[in-house]
């Protein structure tokens, strides 16, 4: 299973000759970057053809002869089922955006089209405290109309999360449709953020229900998640309603702690299994040779600081909850009735792990020149304690329910910030676990919303790469057993 070198140290050693018989000449820049690059994609071919999950379907290419290892990688990726292994020069700003540092404006955006017509434009949905969106007084459900002085279009529309400065149009709807209601601007900045965004303590049908809206499993903000359970906890709340409707997932060790903290008492003191997992036919051998079980599965963790014991869970989703959101779903399952309203998820069955040329090459020297260049490829697939698993199409909610972004007087649909009992979501889970119905207590104009369709949603430029459950519980010991 070790990774063999001694090809590159033969190809470095030979495009540094040249015809010239006695004394070699320097190499040229040119000469210097083709080895970069191959150096590179010898990278790429160690990872993928020894522990990528589906490394017998990888194609036989040089990687000498490739001249872009970005083409080279995705030729590499076997297409058929894989949609989220990937490749990046910047390794840092990724792992920063895994650990919830970002240069953001801090809010999080669904864009869409208004009927009938090419104008696009963007509803907040939710914002993180302390940030320029914060400070700026935005929040959910308003309406974001045009940009820069122009209108919000289908080349630019990114530029709304990507951007290093904002001038925005907010919008109002009117009798006549939206016009613009006023304008504002932001600078982005580096922003450390607290997943946990949002708790609240709801009185509803004579029980006590808690609410947390975790945006992201992030395992440098666990004691976040204590706190919040503390809290719960020490407010004898009934139940517990898990807002993971935008969580795109994140870490193992987050989503074990998570799980932990909620499970059944059963479940967490025995270390009951909480996901299973299938490697690649070789390392799955090999694993299972050496009767090495943490590349196995991931049990339920006992010394986690507050243990909820619910026996229920009701948790929100929509197309945005994927990875680690999926396999807290599923996990818990076998354990407890988890109840899931709101849209289908997004379907990630499987996890990944980082790789950078640090990890497996010993000098420093040799790969200085590409230090930055990273792999997530997919490993493994996962499955709960009673084999669930390939949920390709994600999981249909048991509760279907519209997430309300755009007021709609003729449906009497309001837009609600997030922990509001009146918000869509909650609402219906508020009415699933007491039986009684949550009046509505809000008043609003009779104006009706322009019809519309959203097409895209997002909050970093690292959306799709945080889809990945990032395997980061089992790194360390999996590269030190290896390599």
């Amino acid at each position: 299973m070790k990774i063999l070198k001694n090809l590159l140290i033969l190809l470095v050693t030979l495009l540094f000759l040249t015809n010239c018989e006695d004394e070699p000449l320097p190499p040229t820049e040119e000469d210097e970057g083709l080895i970069t690059t191959q150096k590179i994609n010898i990278f790429i071919e160690d990872i993928m053809e020894d522990v990528y999950l589906w490394a017998a379907e990888t194609p036989d290419l040089d990687p000498l002869t490739e001249t872009d290892s970005e083409a080279y990688f995705d030729k590499m990726v076997y297409s058929d089922e894989d949609k989220w292994s990937y490749i990046t020069d910047d390794i840092d700003a990724l792992e920063n955006s895994f650990s919830g540092i970002e240069t953001s404006y801090g809010w999080s955006l669904a864009f869409g089209r208004f009927s009938n017509t090419d104008n696009l434009f963007a509803i907040v949905e939710f914002v993180y405290p302390n940030t320029p969106a914060a400070e700026a007084e935005l929040q959910r459900g308003d309406i974001v109309i045009g940009m820069s002085g122009g209108d919000i279009t289908e080349e630019n529309y990114m530029d709304l999360l990507y951007g290093e400065s904002l001038s925005v149009t907010l919008g109002i709807i009117s009798d006549g449709g939206i016009g613009p209601s006023s304008n504002i601007s932001m600078t982005a900045e580096e922003l450390h953020l607290n997943p946990v965004v949002f708790t609240n303590i709801i009185e509803h049908g004579g029980r006590k229900i808690g609410y947390i809206f975790y945006a992201q499993y992030i395992a440098e903000y666990n004691a976040s998640l204590d706190t919040a359970f503390q809290h719960l906890i020490n407010e004898n709340v009934t139940d517990l309603v898990l807002d993971l409707r935008y969580n795109p997932g994140g870490g193992t060790v987050a989503a074990q702690h998570l799980c932990s903290s909620i499970a059944p008492l059963d479940a967490v003191n025995n270390e009951r299994t909480l996901v299973s997992f299938r490697w690649n036919d070789g390392y799955q051998e090999y694993w299972e040779s050496n009767n090495i079980t943490s590349q196995l599965k991931i049990n339920f963790i006992d010394d986690v600081p507050h243990k909820m014991d619910l026996n229920n869970l009701y948790v929100l989703t929509g197309t945005g909850t994927a990875s680690a959101s999926e396999l807290t779903i599923t996990g818990l399952k076998p354990y407890m009735m988890v109840k899931t309203i709101g849209a289908t998820t997004y379907g990630k069955y499987t996890a990944s792990i980082t790789f950078k040329p640090e990890d497996i090459y010993d000098s420093k020297s040799y790969y200085e020149e590409f230090d930055n260049w990273g792999l997530q490829p997919i490993v493994l697939r996962y499955a709960n304690s009673q084999g669930v698993t390939d949920f390709k199409d994600g999981f249909m909610p048991d509760i279907p329910v519209k997430d309300i972004l755009m007021d709609d007087y003729e449906k009497e649909e309001y837009v609600m910030q997030l922990g509001n009992k009146e918000e869509s979501l909650l609402k219906a889970a508020l009415e699933e676990i007491t039986g009684f119905e949550v009046i509505s207590m809000s008043t609003k104009s009779a104006i009706k919303a322009p019809e519309y369709t959203l097409f895209d949603r997002g909050f970093s430029k690292f959306d799709i790469n945080k889809r990945e459950l990032v395997i980061d519980h089992l790194k360390k010991d999996f590269l030190k057993e290896l390599y």
